[in-house]
């Protein structure tokens, strides 16, 4: 069975204002195979739900450098984890628009408007969220506080996540 979990959105802030500009040394610095933004915004996604799901291949779960999920460091996957509506461990989230984006949330950018290569954890939004006052945090080019309006992009993509589930000890 599995029993629903609330995402704690200020865990996951505090953790993405904690490390934006380090690394966490319990996990690999992806940084000079691809970049880092998409496990940065992993781990605050895990600060802030606390499960994973070590469905081999296609769950969202990191055990060291080698031993992940591609949902965990990869852009496109990490979107498709999210949004793709299976209920299984772990967070999950439904694309919406920046007008209903809080902190915790996740931003995907496209410099092209193609490709999506980018992942960015909201930490603080206007009361009416603008690009100007929608503010990130990141790794690969480590921000905090960084206004969206400040990333050159051809398409954005926000994804609001909506809690988790975890699994308990019952039959499913």
């Amino acid at each position: 069975m599995r029993e629903p979990v609330p995402y704690d959105r200020r865990a996951a802030v505090r953790y993405a204002h904690r490390w934006a500009y380090g690394r966490n040394p319990a996990y690999y610095d992806y940084e000079e195979v691809g970049g880092d933004c998409t496990s940065f915004a992993s781990q605050c996604l895990y600060a802030g739900i606390g499960v994973m799901d070590y469905t081999p291949d296609y769950g969202w779960y990191y055990l060291d450098a080698n031993n992940k999920a591609p949902a965990w460091t990869g852009v496109e996957f990490l979107y498709r984890y999210l949004t793709d509506g299976r209920m299984r461990p772990g967070p999950y989230a439904v694309e919406t628009g920046l007008d209903l984006l809080l902190p915790g949330d996740i931003v995907q950018l496209s410099p092209q408007g193609d490709v999506f290569t980018h992942t960015a954890v909201v930490v603080q939004v206007g009361a009416r969220p603008t690009l100007r006052n929608t503010l990130v945090a990141a790794h690969s080019y480590d921000v905090d506080r960084k206004p969206l309006g400040n990333y050159a992009f051809r398409a954005v993509r926000y994804l609001h996540i909506l809690g988790g589930l975890r699994e308990t000890g019952g039959v499913s």
